[in-house]
């Protein structure tokens, strides 16, 4: 496995996203300014990209988003790899926390992952999103 840093959207990330967020979960708008801003990351096995995320600097500080692992490499702790990247990713640049908005549903694997709710839940294309942050140590 390895993971590789791309300043632009990656069709390896695209296609993944693509899979994961709107052909599983039916979200129609996936894409959206951000990505052309974002550090985009892509885990690889072998030559085939099996997990992706997002990473992007706003006002209040380093966010993570979009992150996706292909159907059938779930269940192996690629989605904990893919945030321990971005965390180091963000780290290098001097972040000391990040932040990341994410379907209630998987609250509980960010919070395997050290991530702590805050506000309120709200929506986003109609499924239930939390905010969670990750202050470093």
């Amino acid at each position: 496995m390895r993971t590789e840093t791309f300043y632009a959207l990656p069709k390896a990330a695209k296609q993944i996203r693509v899979t994961v967020f709107m052909q599983e979960q039916g979200f129609t708008e996936e894409f959206d300014a951000l990505d052309g801003v974002a550090t985009h990351l892509v885990l690889f096995d072998e030559q085939e990209p099996v997990a992706t995320c997002r990473i992007w600097l706003a006002e209040d500080g380093y966010h993570v988003g979009r992150l996706a692992v292909m159907k059938e490499h779930r269940g192996k702790g690629l989605g904990a790899l893919m945030l321990a990247a971005a965390e180091t990713h963000v780290r290098a640049l001097g972040g000391c926390s990040i932040s990341l908005h994410a379907q209630c549903r998987a609250e509980q694997f960010y919070r395997k992952c050290g991530y702590t709710p805050y506000g309120e839940i709200d929506y986003d294309e109609g499924v239930e999103h939390v905010h969670m942050r990750k202050i470093f140590d």
